[in-house]
């Protein structure tokens, strides 16, 4: 007998009938001989509504009473999807995270998960049961509910999965797998078979939406089998999975593109040791992350221009950051352009065939696309382009590696 762990998202659970479709579901894997646990989201929209009325409250709500409230969202999807499974014949059993319990530490709206003790979800187990957790939530070491952030609920999914030794963790979403790239950008996108951790990973921290890179980070450590399903139709949809023999046979597994990008350039300033540091440490220290850095030192060797990537809703700040720095870094210009993208091909297969960013830039040079920065791993090679370029860009690289062919 196989163990299971089902992880149903926030339209999956969307409304009592849809919690109905997810409860059959659940039950056909059981009824093929698999131990079940199933985790859940908030129904759709009600953490959203949890939220506005924490703030109808206070403006600043405090962070303890915050978690207490909006954790309430998935207690309410775990006992209806249990009474569905009971009202259907089967034994079923909800628990929140502190009743697990998921122990996490105490770092409130993004917790991280210190540790599971199975021992009561596998008791249910071997009683036949059923068993319902509550994503998005745990509890710390002094019994303060805590929840985990933005893909919480996929983190709990796999973190349970690893500690139970589950044999795959399946995520149910409102797509039916990974593609080779977004359809609606390119129509005759392929949906994956497989595709490595390494490049999952990748992909969603390049801008895929699919899964959050922090379930996919915590599948590839703990060698958890991901498989991301669609809640809406049937299929096989697309196991992520550790590498596998024929992976050299395959270059470029997708391309992944981010539209929240913006760039800033600091022109002209004396190129010294430090002068990165001078720059980026007050961005830091504003606690905004920098992606792409790229570096032109003068002929003469004097002076440098330093260009870099911040995510768009950081730009403005970013911004006035420089330019208060401006005159103690003596530069000579502080520019940015908020209206870029990065594209990125990505596959693991990359390190063993050379010519693959000379073929992606001559594919871009076709179309008068002009690169601004270029970034590269064994992995991926990523570059910024502008913003109307976007879906030429990423139609032109799909055609040209040929991704759309089975």
């Amino acid at each position: 007998m196989a163990l299971i762990v089902q992880k149903y998202g926030g339209t999956s659970v969307g409304s009592v009938e849809r919690i109905g479709a997810v409860a059959e579901r659940v039950i056909a894997t059981r009824d093929r001989g698999n131990d079940v646990v199933v985790t859940v989201s908030a129904m759709s929209g009600e953490t959203n509504r949890l939220i506005e009325l924490a703030g109808q409250v206070s403006p600043h709500p405090a962070p303890r009473e915050y978690d207490v409230l909006v954790a309430t969202g998935e207690q309410v999807t775990i006992a209806l999807l249990a009474m569905a499974l009971v009202d259907r014949g089967h034994e079923a059993r909800s628990y929140t995270g502190a009743q697990v319990p998921i122990v996490t530490d105490s770092a409130h709206t993004k917790a991280r998960i210190l540790r599971i003790d199975p021992e009561r979800v596998r008791a249910d187990l071997d009683a036949g049961r059923i068993v319902v957790v509550a994503g998005f939530q745990g509890v710390d070491e002094h019994g303060n509910i805590a929840t985990l952030g933005r893909g919480g609920s996929d983190t709990t999914a796999v973190a349970l999965a690893a500690a139970l030794e589950a044999d795959e963790c399946q995520i149910y979403t409102d797509v039916d797998g990974v593609y080779t790239t977004d359809p609606r950008v390119v129509p005759r996108a392929r949906k994956l078979d497989r595709i490595t951790f390494e490049e999952m990973l990748e992909m969603s921290s390049l801008g895929a939406k699919v899964l959050q890179n922090r379930s996919v980070e915590l599948a590839g450590k703990y060698n958890v089998p991901l498989r991301v399903l669609s809640s809406f139709e049937e299929g096989e949809g697309t196991l992520i999975t550790t590498e596998d023999s024929d992976v050299e046979e395959v270059v470029i597994s997708g391309i992944a593109f981010n539209r929240d990008e913006a760039q800033l350039t600091v022109q002209g300033v004396s190129d010294r040791p430090g002068v990165a540091y001078r720059i980026l440490g007050p961005i830091s220290d504003a606690n905004i992350e920098v992606d792409m850095i790229v570096q032109n030192v003068s002929k003469d060797g004097s002076t440098t221009d330093f260009t870099f990537t911040v995510h768009r809703k950081d730009y403005e700040q970013a911004l006035e950051i420089l330019r208060k720095q401006a005159g103690e870094l003596e530069a000579r210009e502080i520019s940015g352009d908020p209206d870029i993208v990065k594209v990125s091909l990505v596959g693991v297969g990359m390190h063993s065939h050379a010519g693959i960013a000379s073929k992606m830039f001559e594919l871009l040079s076709r179309e008068g696309i002009n690169i601004r920065m270029i970034s590269t791993s064994e992995i991926k090679v990523s570059v910024v382009v502008d913003e109307k370029y976007l879906e030429l860009a990423v139609r032109a690289l799909h055609r040209g590696f040929e991704l759309d062919k089975e």
